[in-house]
């Protein structure tokens, strides 16, 4: 990994933006909170600005204001004169919505640091990519031990164990590895409270989110010999619920997670004729290269992608493409 190339380019910038893709996760958010607060050690004036609100189970991480949602006339001027941005976990630049068109028009130097496949022409200044490790925060972890000669902080280390959890699913997934336990080990050794981190992210469902869930349940749709299971959400339901768009994450692993489901496939229409699709394998399929057919990307068994039309066009399209993925590959 190029360490000594991302060294020299945040020694050499006063001002440093942090960003990372909309709807953000755990693993960006962790990635940019621990980022923060070593940059805050090095005397760099830096700021997590993203497209999207932060989610209301990631709220721990905020308690002291770190996070900002990105409004063009409170960030602008402060953008304009900044160094350097670097980007986590994004796995494709335009994910981060309006911000990418401020860092492209002041030409601010951009660091990607991601375990997302990029295509060899990206966008940005320094690409670092690992597509081995688990989560990007894994990757934060093997640079602040080259950059760092004090222990990482006890923020620090709530970064890196939201990271990590988050990406293996509470270290269940097959991406867990020696190196996600040495990480989690060094987090409670600086104090972290991983049961609290636990409970805050998976524990804290609003009530209108499990009401949508349980009209999610209700219209699962089994194909493929009933290893496809896929199913959609509008906003009637949610509004019938009384939930919002953010109560949808975590429904696809959830759907996945029933037996003899491989792949699970959520569409959902958020109201501006486009839809979002999960992917999500339990690791007999690959279904990266279905998302990328549709204009996404991601992991090979987490993937995801936005596309133009209404769920009742897009559905059809989805399954007839994912049912021919799993007999392919089935062959």
């Amino acid at each position: 990994m190029e360490w000594q190339q991302i060294n020299e380019m945040i020694i050499a910038s006063e001002r440093i933006l942090l960003t990372t893709h909309e709807n953000p996760d755990g693993d960006g958010l962790g990635s940019a909170s621990t980022m923060y607060y070593h940059l805050q050690e090095e005397g760099k004036e830096c700021r997590i600005i993203n497209c999207s609100d932060l989610p209301v189970e990631y709220d721990f991480l905020n308690q002291n204001k770190i996070f900002e949602l990105y409004d063009v006339k409170e960030h602008d001027k402060w953008l304009e004169k900044c160094d350097l941005a670097i980007i986590f976990d994004v796995g494709d630049f335009k994910r981060v919505r309006g911000i990418k068109d401020t860092i492209n028009r002041n030409e601010i130097i951009t660091i990607n640091i991601d375990h997302h496949p990029h295509s060899e022409d990206h966008p940005f200044t320094l690409n670092v990519v690992d597509t081995n490790a688990a989560a990007t925060g894994a990757i934060i972890f093997d640079y602040l031990k080259m950059a760092r000669k004090k222990p990482m902080t006890k923020n620090m280390c709530e970064g890196l164990y939201t990271a990590i959890m988050t990406d293996t699913g509470s270290f269940r997934y097959s991406n867990t590895d020696a190196k996600c336990h040495e990480i989690a080990i060094e987090c409670l050794k600086a104090g972290v409270e991983t049961s609290r981190i636990y409970q805050r992210v998976y524990e804290t469902k609003p009530q209108g989110g499990v009401r949508l869930l349980a009209r999610v349940i209700d219209n699962i749709t089994f194909d493929s010999g009933g290893e496809l299971a896929w199913f959609s959400i509008d906003q009637k339901m949610l509004d019938a619920a009384n939930a919002s768009s953010k109560d949808v994450d975590g429904f696809t692993d959830f759907v996945r997670s029933i037996k003899g489901v491989e792949v699970a496939v959520m569409v959902f229409e958020n109201g501006t004729n486009s839809c979002r699709i999960n992917f999500r394998s339990k690791g007999k399929y690959a279904i990266n290269d279905v998302a990328k057919y549709f204009g996404g990307g991601g992991h090979r068994f987490a993937a995801g992608a936005i596309v133009k039309g209404n769920k009742e066009t897009i559905i059809p399209l989805v399954v007839t493409e994912t049912k021919a993925s799993l007999k392919e590959q089935s062959k």
